[in-house]
């Protein structure tokens, strides 16, 4: 039997549907604004179902999101409130650790968009100085390309926080980033740039297995944790857009979902969660399943 990290659950879609107000391009940061609270809620109730990481709602939280909205200026801010969240659902558990999350620069899935090297380097940076003195590691989300994942390791190393990489990957294909380069040349990428875990996110949990098949070949702790969605349609993949453009896989249990978290276990995983459209159940669902299994949630 093995050490499984469980991480919680989805945050952007979750808030989205508890607060019921109508998706922006702000996403979950806008749900923050204007529902001070329900992000600690996210998060204790993840942590009441069996999840032993926080992951900070930080990841939508770029200037070139804020500056289209005229919030710029609060871009510390944000990140002091959602850290801040996170810190008080771990208080009131009594235990756990944070995840700084670190999403895509301009959009997500569209590796085209990634800025240039030096330039995505510098934001990441700036976001991982802000955040590293009130967590315990970076996570990386949603990782579509190579050029994405060495900027990304390049800039949050200044932290001095260990950093877990996630990748997506094709959902037909899980041997591949969204870029449509080759998951096996990610080995020297890792190892340039310091990672200490390489994961696995927001793509179909069908495409996940010859994924990890690549993963667990780097030498570090690997994992995967899969979105609900039903694809990603050509309208999310647009400019600005709201996350109303996607819809979840009704078929998605947490029964069905935990079975794939088991497989991926039986791979060799030792980080488990889940990402979009994946609630709390999901998670004690995968935590039930764990402890029934012999395995323990550290």
């Amino acid at each position: 039997m093995a050490d499984i990290i469980l991480l919680d659950g989805g945050m952007g879609q979750e808030l989205v549907a508890r607060s019921g107000d109508t998706p922006t391009p702000l996403w979950a940061t806008q749900v923050m604004l204007d529902h001070p609270g329900l992000v600690r809620a996210v998060h204790a109730d993840y942590f009441a179902a069996g999840a032993t990481v926080a992951t900070t709602n930080t990841y939508a939280i770029h200037h070139d999101r804020l500056v289209k909205a005229g919030l710029d200026d609060r871009f510390a801010a944000l990140h002091m409130q959602a850290l801040a969240e996170a810190a008080n659902a771990r208080a009131e558990n009594g235990a756990g650790r944070i995840a700084a999350s670190l999403g895509p620069l301009v959009a997500s899935y569209r590796p085209e968009t990634h800025p240039p090297h030096a330039e995505a380097v510098g934001k990441y940076a700036e976001i991982a100085t802000l955040l590293a003195p009130a967590v315990d590691f970076f996570l990386a989300e949603t990782v579509a390309s190579l050029a994405h994942a060495r900027a990304v390791l390049e800039g949050a190393r200044v932290g001095g926080k260990p950093v877990w990489l996630s990748v997506t990957v094709d959902d037909e294909d899980g041997s591949r980033l969204r870029s449509g380069e080759a998951l096996s040349d990610l080995g020297p990428v890792l190892k340039a740039g310091g990672a200490s875990a390489v994961l696995a996110n927001c793509s179909a949990p069908e495409a996940m297995a010859a994924a990890l098949g690549a993963l667990r070949g780097f030498g570090l702790p690997f994992g995967a944790y899969a979105n609900g969605f039903q694809q990603i349609t050509k309208d999310f993949l647009k400019d600005s857009p709201t996350v109303d453009a996607l819809s979840a896989r009704p078929e998605m249990t947490p029964e069905r979902y935990a079975d794939f978290a088991m497989r991926w276990v039986e791979m060799g995983a030792t980080i488990v969660g889940g990402c979009c459209e994946t609630t709390p159940a999901h998670i004690a669902e995968i935590a039930r399943r764990l402890r029934e299994a012999g395995h323990r949630i550290v």
